[in-house]
């Protein structure tokens, strides 16, 4: 069946359908990576987004669920050059195709994913719409494109209520890994899953309770403080400040999520809040950003955003350079820091935007980009193991 990818600048992509059967209007973008597509797919943070996958052929090794960084798959629409007929891994439970119809995702195969790339880098990041109506006018369309917002999602990816995730006490424990060295965190915590954690450093977080502030949050993050021995409780986004306070946490994570940050006022009153206590605080994505409203800096959405698996960033003390996974359309402003309040600790290498910020005075750090990345790179996961040295300078300070 024929499909068609209706830009609101008005250009027309003509393709094959994929997925399921229905036509919806997002925000399109794209992805770099050449690997990790259900992770992709599973992340939260593309809520209100149609992804483009810039390498040509996906789906060529399935879908492996026990991958998936949530529950269920978030994207309103995929977009690829070509989807693998055949999927070969010996890990896969269902191919790319089944996924998607399961999930109730529309896509379109067949098209110059480089050509729409190149065009939305040129013009920025808008909006399209995926469709199988031969008889669209263009007309019409072409001002419901342009109105379309991704609107409030954090509220839709948030968990609907509080939950825990035990740390791993004893690395031996049920023996050695076999398949993936990642575990869903939720179902580990809703015991629909044994323990398996994977190979890590000493858990030198053993007895840490970490509170993680689910904005989005991929399911990762909770694997990876768990795999170091943090015993984490997962916060629903709206969760008042003095509740977290109240649960004497040892930390304070704040995850990635969807959407623009300023949409998110509600959410950034408490994190002033948590700012205002003497709780370590370690924040990702759309954490970083929140925190750095919260304390008055500022943030303006990108031409076209980071969004893949090989973008270069620099420690500022260090002068290191670390490869990062990214999936990001808004940035914080670094002509509005005041110093006094926080200072940039990461730049990235490609275009000198921010990609961290270290807080004057607090216990607190916050990256633009993916530590806890799956299925890679995975440069930057010793900032795990710098939140949880910072948790026990701050329990002995």
């Amino acid at each position: 069946m024929k499909a068609f990818l209706i830009l609101e600048d008005g250009t027309v992509f003509t393709g094959i359908h994929i997925g399921a059967d229905k036509e919806i209007i997002s925000e399109i973008v794209f992805n770099t990576s050449m690997i990790g597509y259900l992770e992709v797919l599973t992340d939260p943070s593309y809520a209100g987004q149609a992804v483009c996958m810039t390498y040509p052929l996906i789906g060529n090794y399935g879908v492996c669920r026990e991958d998936a960084e949530s529950k269920r798959a978030w994207p309103d629409g995929f977009i690829v050059r070509e989807l693998s007929r055949t999927a070969s891994n010996f890990r896969k439970d269902i191919t790319i195709q089944t996924f998607l119809d399961e999930q109730g995702i529309p896509g379109i195969a067949g098209i110059d994913t480089r050509a729409l790339t190149k065009i939305l880098r040129e013009k920025g990041t808008m909006n399209g719409m995926i469709t199988t109506n031969e008889n669209y006018n263009l007309n019409e369309l072409l001002p419901e494109l342009k109105k379309y917002t991704t609107g409030k999602v954090v509220e839709k990816v948030t968990c609907s209520s509080k939950y825990e995730i035990k740390g791993v006490k004893d690395l031996s424990e049920n023996g050695p890994l076999s398949g993936s060295s990642v575990f869903v965190a939720q179902d580990y915590a809703e015991g629909k899953r044994e323990k398996r954690p994977s190979i890590t450093k000493a858990l030198n977080g053993l007895g840490k309770k970490v509170a993680l502030l689910d904005l989005g949050a991929k399911d990762n993050i909770g694997s990876s403080l768990a795999q170091r021995g943090c015993d984490v409780t997962v916060y629903p986004a709206l969760t008042k400040a003095e509740e977290i306070i109240a649960d004497q946490p040892d930390g304070i994570m704040l995850s990635n999520g969807p959407g623009d940050p300023k949409e998110c006022e509600s959410i950034i009153a408490e994190i002033k809040k948590l700012y205002d206590t003497d709780i370590p605080i370690f924040a990702i994505c759309l954490g970083h950003q929140l925190m750095a409203l919260a304390t008055g800096a500022d943030t303006y959405k990108m031409k076209y955003g980071h969004r893949g698996g090989n973008h270069p960033v620099k420690d500022l003390e260090t002068g290191r350079v670390y490869i990062s996974s990214q999936n990001h359309g808004y940035v914080v402003d670094m002509d509005k820091l005041d110093p006094k309040v926080a200072v940039p600790a990461f730049i990235n290498v490609n275009d000198g935007t921010n990609e961290g910020l270290s807080y004057t005075g607090k216990n607190i750090f916050t990256v633009q980009y993916h530590p806890e990345a799956c299925p890679g790179p995975q440069d930057s996961s010793y900032l795990f193991d710098r939140f949880i040295k910072m948790m026990e300078v701050g329990k002995n300070a």
